[in-house]
């Protein structure tokens, strides 16, 4: 077999002419179609709990104009009590001294105010006791007309500032327990806020800002503009029922009082002149009986809306003279500048009394004090003897 060159091909099958074998033909390769791939499941995603988001406390808002600033109190756990003898009258030092045992009794926390008054923060008591404010101040009324014949006027507060108001503004005999401090401020006149004298007060009036209400809806700055700084502050913080003061534990202050009730609301200066005159005399015997001067004067002066005016003046010598007494309270009377005031009553304490050898008295070549002074003297014996009434200036006899 030959190909197409002519060359001589081996036959196939044949073995060459030396006898080997003849070479394997190449093989084809054949088509391997891929399989098809197997699908592998894909499982499902497991769902991962996500917290919750931590809360985040949102800042205390800004207070608008006007509205309350924080630290507005709520429940009464101060007590202003007021004691009263049958008569009206303020106790005695030593009945007072029981009272404020009382009061003792039932906390360590009294302030004694005055002669005839007493601060008593109960917050303890409250839960001892298992009474509210109410429910105590009736326990405190019972056993000081038991023990001492002495009746109470008391208010409740939530600070001393709502728990004074609270009692100015009680009955005789009563309790009242300011709950809402707004509610009860609202429509006070501002002159009845603890520590307004009659000088803020009108320049508040003057502005149209007449009640405790109207100021407390004002805005701080406008009240520092017209009050000041510290006295706007102060005044703006009162009108939100606010006392940033504590009842602070004290004794028995060292002082005497006396006080004149007209029968009517008073509008003649003179018949105020007169009650005070009265006042003085009062005061200046029994201090001397007790061998006592004081150092200064205090005029409460209650009027017909039951606010009260409150001055006190330092003596220029302790002294029981009673004309020395007649010539401070006098006045003081006058530095109110009342102008036709509605006096309910009157109130004249003598304070910083000291025993009389303790103190000096300055000595005069006027022969008319000297004289005064012998002539109160013989007064006094004539009213030891005959009764109080037995020896009164001529003004008072009418």
């Amino acid at each position: 077999m030959t190909n197409e060159q002519g060359n001589v091909l081996p036959p196939r099958g044949d073995s060459t002419a030396d006898g080997a074998d003849a070479p394997a033909p190449v093989p084809v390769p054949v088509p391997v179609s891929a399989p098809d791939p197997v699908p592998v499941p894909v499982p499902d995603p497991v769902p991962v709990p996500v917290p919750d988001p931590v809360p985040v406390p949102a800042p205390d808002p800004v207070p608008a104009p006007g509205s309350a600033p924080a630290g507005v109190p709520d429940a009464p756990t101060v007590l202003y009590v007021r004691f009263r003898g049958a008569g009206g009258e303020a106790p005695d030092g030593a009945v007072y001294a029981g009272l404020l045992g009382l009061l003792g009794a039932f906390t360590p926390v009294v302030e004694a105010i005055g002669q005839d008054g007493a601060l008593a923060d109960v917050r303890g008591a409250l839960r001892y006791f298992g009474r509210d404010a109410a429910g105590l101040a009736a326990v405190i009324r019972v056993r000081a007309l038991a023990l001492y014949g002495v009746d109470c006027v008391i208010g409740a507060g939530p600070n001393p500032l709502l728990a004074r108001m609270a009692a100015r503004e009680a009955g005789p005999g009563t309790t009242l327990v300011v709950g809402d401090a707004a509610e009860f401020l609202a429509g006070r006149p501002v002159a009845a806020l603890h520590g307004v004298g009659p000088a803020t007060a009108r320049t508040l009036c003057g502005y149209g800002l007449d009640t405790a209400g109207r100021v407390a809806a004002a805005p701080l700055a406008v009240l520092q503009r017209i009050l000041g700084v510290r006295t706007g502050r102060e005044v703006y913080e009162k009108a939100h029922g606010i006392d940033r003061t504590r009842v602070v534990p004290n004794a028995a202050a060292r002082s005497v009082a006396a006080e004149r009730t007209f029968p009517l609301d008073e509008l003649d200066r003179d018949r105020h002149r007169r009650a005070l005159l009265s006042l003085t005399g009062e005061l200046g015997a029994r201090m001397r009986g007790e061998g006592q001067v004081c150092r200064s004067l205090t005029l409460t002066v209650r009027y017909a809306d039951r606010t009260t005016t409150t001055r006190t003046r330092a003596l220029a010598e302790p002294t029981a003279h009673s004309a020395s007494l007649t010539g401070a309270a006098y006045r003081l009377l006058d530095a109110l500048g009342l102008q036709r005031a509605r006096v309910r009553a009157l109130t004249l304490r003598a304070e910083g009394l000291v025993p009389a050898e303790r103190a000096a008295h300055q000595l005069t070549f006027d022969p008319t004090d000297d004289k005064a002074r012998r002539l109160e003297a013989v007064a006094d014996r004539a009213r030891a003897k005959f009764g109080p009434r037995a020896v009164i200036p001529g003004s008072l006899a009418a």
